[in-house]
């Protein structure tokens, strides 16, 4: 029989914590984060304290204490690593703490588990415990190991407490959900969630069976399938924490509270669902319901492509039907997911993410930034100030004129008030996030005075080399000698822009992404005369403002908008044969984009992609950018139909509804010269073997430093399908043999453009892999 109650408590002191800010959510999936911090895996090196003393007995954890009133004290602290996560090596150190100091310990009447780390529980698992393993009978083996651990933890049959300060992530929050009450810190960097789907795993250690009966059905199956991470104020509202305090008096709280479910003044009451909540999970009909909801969205959100999702929601459904059975069937289905190549795709991104955060300039200092300048108020440039505000930084944004600069803080006004809506920042961080920022004109007369003080600017004006060039000369009169120049140019080289600086060694390439909000990738582009001092400077501006950045060579179109190029001219030349504008976008899509071609170009604007691929098609790319005819972009400039930020581009924007109208249906039906009968697979080769190849033709030419780069590059600039991993996982998923051939064969049939790159040729012919 079902429960029809979740467990949280009603004692004076709880509901005195009590926050009630946030209202649960919609059902939104989310395979993949851009934020290291929100997997549910963890793989960091850097020792955050010193290595053990003799003194201490354990590795992962500090000596056990014991109060006077019997309670135990259980301190995670991995001397290794920045963060406390959950490997092999520490379930069986576990293990050991637990029979040696507490398994037959008369006097242990609670036990308390919290950390010696500051704004860390546990962060998560160790990854590389599944990358290392031999066989998936050692991760089974693994897993039932742990979970015969927390039975046992839990046989001792005296009251366990977790003190949440920090993140508790994934095996986190599933060894604090094996407590009976979970006290939490009320600082904003304390975080619990089950993230294991964004790595294409599920929760191993019981989090499918134990969440919901603390949350309820809705509530876990949305933080599941989506990887959410939940505040505390949140948590506490929907019974994930029972009590709140301050992070101060955090563990001398969670003892008190194990004292008194100890002695009985405490008791873990039930209280009972809402009726709707009630209909919806706990009767038949109401359950149905649910679940053909839930796998409608886990099929609108996914295509299909994901197979994280089904497995959580089977896990789930046969918990309830098998309750003996539920953590076996939990971790078998973990171990089929670990060796599905979609998980070992997500894994490779994240492993890549984290590549991507580590310092590549050596021991070069970087220039200390307190103070960004952002030249240009129009969407690239308010994005920038956005970013770089809510970060703590004092930002100068400059446009020419009061209305240019009006719109770009009213753009940045308008998302931190959706964020304090949303509940995701408060009123009290808004107002500080606004004082960072200052707005200028060229009239305004203390601008100058301002930039006196700019350790950094970046410049985001229309895309005029000469412009750019007599930015850099006004920013080298108004700025102190060490200021970084950074230009968001898409395309243009940045050894051109630098030509005749004062301080060429000072010129960087950062190129953003549209939005810039959303966006998580900057490239960062030296040009030969950048000193490595200058590049450290940008690297850590990019990575504190949240990006994920990727140092790429000086070359037309750097490396994204390199690979856009052919992938943009082959949309042009499938539309010449006769493909249909929604047939193009629903085949890329199911290739696994999160948007199609077409919905691409009208996001980010016909006039911005036909600009970079016009520009591209007079550099250096030759054949590679032939095959198609880019003025079906350029008679549609001229015609004002720039895309979304105009209401009508390949689409007609109305509201949220977006259709082709008759008008832009008979002028891309003019502009096809014949019509060929082509299969989805047939569209998606054209297109994504340009894209690859020429990914793999910037590795040939050196453009990017290896691999790695590359499919972090194209998954979190483009959005190449991430269960694929990347352009490089992907054809090494395929076999780059069968896909040269492949190429050969439309090489044979429309033209040299899909003539594949040496670099191609030589690992097909030589069988080698790119991971």
């Amino acid at each position: 029989m079902i429960p029809t109650t979740t467990t949280t408590t009603t004692t004076k002191t709880a509901a005195k914590n009590d926050i009630r800010r946030h209202a649960i959510q919609p059902l939104k999936i989310s395979p993949l984060s851009t934020s290291a911090a929100s997997t549910a895996a963890v793989k960091t090196d850097t020792p955050a304290i010193p290595p053990p003393t003799p003194s201490r007995k354990y590795h992962f954890f500090q000596n056990p204490t014991i109060t006077p009133s019997g309670i135990a004290v259980i301190t995670f602290d991995n001397p290794d690593k920045s963060v406390n996560t959950i490997s092999f090596a520490l379930k069986d150190e576990a293990k050991t703490l637990w029979n040696d100091e507490i398994r037959n310990n008369d006097t242990v009447r609670g036990v308390v588990f919290t950390s010696g780390k500051k704004d860390n529980f546990i962060a998560g698992a160790d990854i590389g415990d599944i990358a290392s393993a031999e066989s998936k009978d050692e991760i089974r083996d693994a897993i039932a190991d742990g979970m015969n651990f927390f039975e046992e933890m839990k046989s001792k049959g005296v009251p366990l407490v977790a003190a949440i300060d920090g993140s508790a992530l994934g095996g986190g929050l599933e060894w604090a959900l094996w407590c009976d009450y979970r006290v939490a810190s009320a600082s904003p960097k304390t975080k619990l969630g089950l993230p294991e789907v964004k790595l294409g795993l599920l929760p191993g250690f019981g989090g499918t069976q134990n969440l919901h009966s603390v949350v309820g059905l809705q509530a876990a199956m949305d933080m599941m399938l989506t990887g959410k991470e939940v505040r505390v104020d949140k948590a506490k509202k929907m019974g994930l924490v029972d009590l709140v305090a301050d992070g101060a008096v955090l563990e001398s709280v969670a003892i008190g509270v194990a004292e008194q479910l100890a002695d009985g003044s405490l008791k873990v009451k039930k209280k009972k669902k809402g009726w709707m909540n009630w209909f919806v999970e706990d009767t038949p009909v109401g359950r149905n319901m649910m679940w053909k909801k839930v796998k409608e969205m886990v099929d609108k959100n996914t295509n299909g492509k994901y197979p994280a999702p089904y497995a959580i929601i089977d896990c789930v459904k046969h918990g309830l039907d098998n309750p003996r059975s539920k953590y076996e069937h939990e971790r078998e289905s973990f171990v089929k997911l670990a060796e599905t190549k979609e998980s070992e795709a997500l894994i490779g991104i994240f492993e890549g993410m984290t590549a991507m955060k580590k310092h590549p300039f050596g021991d070069a200092t970087a220039t200390p930034v307190t103070t960004v300048g952002v030249l240009g108020a129009g969407l690239m440039g308010a994005g920038i100030a956005q970013v770089t505000a809510e970060k703590g930084y004092a930002v100068l944004l400059k446009d020419r004129d009061d209305q240019g600069v009006a719109r770009g803080t009213d753009y940045i006004h308008s998302n931190w008030h959706k964020k304090v809506k949303r509940r995701r920042m408060t009123q009290y961080q808004y107002n500080i996030n606004d004082s960072n920022l200052t707005p200028l004109t060229d009239d305004s007369p203390t601008w100058r005075n301002h930039f006196e003080k700019a350790d950094v600017v970046i410049e985001a004006v229309f895309e005029d080399l000469n412009l750019k060039r007599q930015i850099v000369q006004m920013v080298e009169e108004s700025t102190p000698p060490h200021c970084l120049f950074a230009t968001n140019t898409s395309a243009i080289p940045i050894s051109e822009i630098a030509k005749g600086a004062q301080r060429p060694q000072n010129v960087i390439g950062m190129h953003y992404f549209s939005p810039v909000p959303s966006m998580p990738l900057l490239e960062i582009i030296p040009h030969d005369g950048t000193s490595t001092a200058s590049q450290a400077t940008a690297f850590e501006l990019g990575t504190k403002q949240g990006k994920t950045c990727i140092v790429v060579k000086d070359v037309p179109g750097f490396y994204v908008n390199r690979c856009l190029g052919p992938f943009l001219v082959e949309v042009t030349a499938l539309v010449k044969d006769g493909v249909g504008l929604e047939a193009l976008d629903s085949a890329m899509k199911d290739f696994g984009m999160p948007v199609g071609p077409i919905t691409l170009a009208d996001e980010v604007g016909i006039d911005v992609g036909g600009h970079v691929a016009m520009f591209l098609s007079n550099a250096d790319l030759g054949v590679r950018m032939s095959g198609g005819d880019l003025s079906l972009m350029g008679n549609m400039i001229e015609k004002g139909w720039l895309g979304k930020k105009t209401k009508k581009g390949f689409y007609t924007y109305n509201g949220k509804k977006k259709t082709v109208s008759p008008e832009v249906k008979d002028y891309v039906k003019s502009f096809a010269t014949r019509q060929l009968d082509l299969s989805v697979t047939d569209i998606q080769n054209r297109i994504v073997s340009r894209f690859v190849n020429e990914a793999a033709k910037c590795l040939e030419d050196e453009i990017i430093a290896d691999p790695v780069v590359g499919d972090i590059g194209l998954v979190f600039g483009t959005g190449f399908a991430p269960f694929r991993g990347g352009p490089f996982r992907y054809l090494d998923t395929v076999g780059v043999q069968g896909y040269v051939d492949m190429m050969m064969t439309l090489r044979e049939e429309y033209g040299e453009q899909f003539e594949p790159c040496d670099l191609l040729k030589d690992y097909a012919k030589s069988g080698k892999r790119f991971h």
